[in-house]
């Protein structure tokens, strides 16, 4: 269980294949306090942590989720979105996250509104988002603007502009996309 609120951005350092799967390394300052089976959100997508060198650990992504995710993108030096499982005794910054990418959102607008950003997204999906409700972007908890169906916005301030990967985030690029938890249980129920 996660918060949406990013700890710090990772940098992948090497990506190797091995049958279906994909082990990816990341360089990260707090990979000192990790340990072998931890959960670690990575721009959203809880992964495993299974070794641990230096400041570098790597995680495993299988087939299913490098289908569901934008993980199949990363390259060496992609900068991602860290963000360690919530502690039980600690305020809930965000909101209840799960770590399980419902979908990717294609990035169709990034405007600069001038000491803040919009940006606007795409998907494909029956999961709608809610004006003012929670969404999570490449793990990164966020509040709904301009909700329509299969489209939303959200509006970044400075410090996550410049602490999380949203600096790096152009027109056409692939996030992923978490939705809030009560929603979809809230959707499922009056699909009955």
């Amino acid at each position: 269980m996660f918060t949406g609120i990013i700890e710090q951005i990772g940098v992948v350092q090497s990506i190797r294949s091995e049958h279906d799967n994909i082990h990816f390394t990341i360089v990260s300052t707090f990979t000192h306090e990790l340990k072998i089976d931890q959960s670690i959100a990575h721009n959203g997508c809880c992964l495993t942590v299974v070794d641990i060198t230096g400041n570098q650990y790597t995680v495993t992504a299988i087939r299913e989720t490098l289908n569901k995710t934008n993980l199949s993108a990363w390259t060496k030096g992609t900068k991602v979105n860290l963000e360690r499982c919530m502690l039980m005794n600690g305020r809930l910054d965000g909101h209840i996250v799960q770590g399980h990418v419902d979908t990717v959102g294609i990035c169709t607008n990034v405007e600069d509104q001038g000491g803040s950003w919009k940006y606007t997204f795409r998907y494909n999906s029956t999961m709608p988002t809610v004006e003012k409700g929670s969404i999570t972007v490449n793990g990164t908890s966020l509040t709904v603007v301009d909700s329509k169906e299969n489209e939303f916005s959200v509006c970044i301030i400075p410090y996550t502009y410049e602490n999380t990967n949203f600096h790096t985030l152009q027109k056409d690029m692939e996030v992923n996309l978490e939705f809030d938890i009560i929603g979809k249980y809230v959707a499922k129920l009056m699909s009955r």
